[in-house]
């Protein structure tokens, strides 16, 4: 007899998200900053614009900050003033330029200015735009200056978040009684691991959501399964329920009807194809899984839910 193994490991798709986009996942608990370039940057291209986003993401990578925000709220952003512009005589003239480059780091929603760090950059090209460019690429992402600029920036918004911990709480469990329970958990997991007591108060009431989220799943997910399954009782269909069931979690309230389906598709595929289908149910996560999976929860949404936000910053320079 030929054995027919389908085998549903421990994995489900939040977690194969969640490894497929493992920096990402480490980088979740840093502080993070969203780098954002103001259209109205003095007449500069936006091939210069795109070279200013990277060296920002670079300066706050480097220094041990994530530059990927799932929280929109905090950014890096910058200001560049021409201080000069001239023309390099020459066979073929040469633009040459001298940028004064401002960055700042606040809260971009609310508008409050956390540090600001100044430097100047040259740059020539044979053009202006090339000119922008070769300023730009001089922007030393490594340089020590930028450590006091960061930090500071690092310890106001973990101020943010100890003054506001109450209040994030209080949203997410609104919108969780709303249904609403992706972004719930995002609000909640978006608070970094380095915002200790804030962090394990969201971790608590994280706990809950999650599960009220899991519960609804497992109800949508195991009837969606029965139905097809009753619909075309066949090993593909099989395999199309067992993809359905592997993304329940264990410890929803509902598991416990996976066995009696599983049991009766084993025994339908082996009467017309006589094989053996065996399903290989999930094992309760240990609590570091159950916190990635939290995450991957959070990242999921706010993925799915990127919008253009409108920054209020226009005072900070």
């Amino acid at each position: 007899m030929r054995t027919f193994i389908l085998s549903i490991l421990l994995v489900s798709n939040l977690f194969v998200f969640a490894q497929n986009d493992l920096g990402k996942m480490d980088d979740y608990g840093k502080i993070a900053l969203a780098t954002y370039v103001p259209e109205q940057i003095e007449n500069m291209p936006d091939i210069a614009k795109n070279a200013l986003a990277n060296k920002m993401a670079q300066i706050v990578t480097e220094n041990g900050l994530s530059g990927g925000a799932y929280s929109e709220r905090f950014i890096i952003t910058a200001n560049v003033v021409v201080a000069s512009k001239d023309v390099i005589p020459a066979t073929i003239p040469m633009q040459a330029l001298t940028l004064s480059v401002n960055l700042y780091i606040g809260d971009g929603v609310d508008g409050k200015l956390f540090a600001s760090h100044s430097t100047t950059v040259k740059g020539v090209g044979e053009n202006e735009t090339k000119a922008y460019q070769a300023a730009i690429k001089n922007i030393k992402t490594n340089d020590p200056s930028y450590q006091s600029f960061l930090e500071k920036g690092k310890t106001r918004i973990i101020q943010y978040y100890n003054t506001k911990c109450d209040f994030i709480i209080r949203e997410a469990q609104t919108l969780a009684d709303q249904n609403q329970c992706e972004e719930a958990i995002y609000k909640l997991t978006s608070v970094p691991d380095v915002c200790k007591d804030c962090y394990d108060k969201c971790m608590i009431a994280v706990a809950p959501i999650y599960k009220k989220k899991i519960d609804r799943d497992c109800k949508i997910l195991l009837a969606d399964a029965n139905n097809l399954w009753a619909a075309n009782q066949t090993v593909a269909a099989a395999n199309d329920a067992a993809a359905l069931l592997s993304q329940i979690e264990p410890s929803s309230s509902c598991y416990s009807e996976i066995k009696p389906l599983v049991a009766k598709i084993a025994a339908r595929v082996y009467q017309i194809d006589k094989r053996e289908w065996k399903y290989i149910l999930r094992q309760q996560e240990q609590i570091s899984e159950r916190i990635r999976a939290y995450r991957a929860i959070g990242v999921a949404w706010a993925y799915s839910h990127q919008r253009k936000i409108t920054y209020n910053i226009y005072r900070w320079w």
